[in-house]
């Protein structure tokens, strides 16, 4: 029995005037899988991930989160129930460490006790906050960049910054995992890292893991399933060896 979709888009399309960004788009992802995202510039990877990250509403389509329709959901809401989300452009809180960066993404859930235990600091309060901290370094250290914690994220070097992007990502653990060019700017040592924390939430957490990346043998060996969007269309998807071997795949993007 086929495992079902814990993301899908049905029949997505979208229009910026004249210009039709995605025409019909249909993709999910199952739990435990990584799926990679691929085609030329312009193809419409980024306007997908908006709409599957609840940035830009489609025109036509729905999207579904274990079978819900969440097409109206805002991001926080998304963010809220296990969607997250890494941009081309990195993004961090330059003026903060790498430590407090990743902390904040675990702030949205309150510290418990009100104004009342913030003023006092409760003892409830500090555990949870102990609680966090810790929580965070184990991610640093899972994503390489442990040591780097009390240094300030706005001086780090593009390939740090991204796996700062993805510890924050992951700091309160992801159902959903949308990664945007994340091995941009990476060394080979870093690109490595990068795809065995990848692996570990698919494999030992079962996180359903989508990244669009234009390093094509990054994502033939890293990802389970590969889709081909093409002039704002699915072109192509299957096993990376499938579409490797796909002539419309070879004509539009990869080339002979």
């Amino acid at each position: 029995m086929t495992t079902p979709y814990v993301l899908q888009g049905s029949g997505i399309s979208v229009r910026f005037g004249g210009v039709k960004a995605l025409t019909g788009v249909d993709l999910g992802i199952r739990a435990g899988e990584v799926c990679g995202l691929i085609g030329p510039n312009g193809a419409g990877k980024t306007t997908l991930f908006d709409v599957l990250s609840g940035i830009r509403r489609p025109d036509r389509g729905r999207m579904l989160l274990d079978g819900a329709d969440i097409t109206r959901r805002s991001p926080v809401w998304r963010a809220r129930h296990g969607m997250r989300r890494t941009f081309q452009r990195q993004q961090l809180f330059g003026q903060l460490s790498v430590a407090d960066n990743v902390l904040v993404a675990q702030e949205w859930r309150g510290g418990g006790g009100g104004l009342a235990a913030d003023l006092l600091s409760s003892p409830a309060r500090r555990r949870r906050e102990h609680e966090r901290r810790e929580r965070g370094e184990r991610v640093l250290e899972s994503c390489g960049i442990g040591p780097l914690g009390a240094a300030y994220a706005g001086g780090l070097p593009v390939g740090q910054a991204r796996m700062v992007e993805l510890a924050r990502a992951v700091a309160d653990p992801p159902r959903v995992l949308l990664l945007d060019e994340p091995a941009s700017g990476m060394s080979a040592p870093e690109r490595e890292r990068l795809a065995t924390v990848v692996r570990r939430l698919a494999a030992e957490e079962g996180c359903a893991v989508l990244l669009v990346e234009h390093n094509v043998a990054f994502v033939m060996d890293l990802c389970t399933r590969v889709v081909v969007l093409d002039l704002g269309t699915v072109l192509a998807e299957g096993t990376a060896a499938e579409v490797r071997a796909n002539p419309l795949v070879r004509e539009a993007y990869l080339g002979a």
